[in-house]
């Protein structure tokens, strides 16, 4: 019993350290631009090790220096909340999880019918804020104990960050395709010109990819995209970003 007891302390201390951990990194964040986050490290190692090599595109730019188009796109495609929410949607999380709910139990069946199905599909719910925290700081894994993760560093984020902040780390550091990251380089990758110079034609275009960057940035000329895009433009002028 002592031994469990011993063991039972020993994880609850190294979780306490675990969070004031991560709220010392989010503290450094207020007035230090991050320079790399978990994500992208692991997409350089992976690049690192692929026949391709290493190429990667990224540069920051302060907030003022990204088109307000942009901010703009990627809050009514991303996060159309965003200035209201405390960094979670919880009724988005609430039926994202009822649909990943809904979806493994049809796996389910499909595979004691002896049927083959196709992999389940998880939906996310996610605000710019938990994007962030997930691309930030928490890796890869999909599971209720990082998805919980993620939802405590959104609310930590908020509450040590301003909106204008949490939007700018957000927009220097999404992908925008393969070994493309952040509003700059996405805007000179794409469009041969300054993240700052974009429309809002190319900004509706750059929030409609970011669901998928990698697979659009293949698929230029897709229909889906085109239509996104379209829709994304008409709700711009809408938009107030912090």
């Amino acid at each position: 019993m002592k031994a469990l007891g011993r063991l039972l302390l020993l994880i609850l201390c190294s979780a306490l350290l675990l969070q004031l951990f991560f709220v010392a990194r989010i503290a450094v964040m207020t007035w230090l631009d991050p320079e790399s986050t978990s994500y992208q490290r692991s997409e350089a190692w992976q690049l690192a090790h692929s026949s391709e090599g290493l190429r990667w595109r990224q540069q920051w730019v302060d907030y003022d220096q990204i088109s307000g188009n942009l901010k703009r796109a990627v809050i009514a495609s991303e996060d159309a909340g965003f200035m209201e929410h405390h960094g979670v949607e919880w009724d988005a999380v609430q039926r994202a999880w009822q649909r990943n709910a809904q979806a493994e139990a049809r796996a389910m069946q499909a595979e004691k019918a002896g049927s083959n199905s196709k992999p389940v599909k998880v939906y996310g719910g996610s605000t710019i804020t938990q994007q962030l925290a997930k691309n930030l700081l928490l890796s890869g894994e999909r599971n209720f104990l990082r998805k919980g993760q993620e939802l405590v560093l959104a609310q930590l984020l908020e509450l040590m960050l301003s909106k204008q902040r949490i939007l700018e780390i957000y927009l220097n550091n999404v992908e925008w395709g393969q070994g493309v990251f952040g509003a700059e380089a996405a805007a000179r990758h794409y469009f041969r010109k300054s993240a700052a110079q974009l429309n809002a034609a190319e900004a509706a275009r750059l929030a409609a990819m970011l669901p998928a960057p990698k697979r659009f940035e293949k698929m230029p000329q897709s229909r889906y995209l085109a239509q996104r895009s379209r829709t994304i433009a008409r709700y711009i002028p809408m938009v107030t970003p912090p």
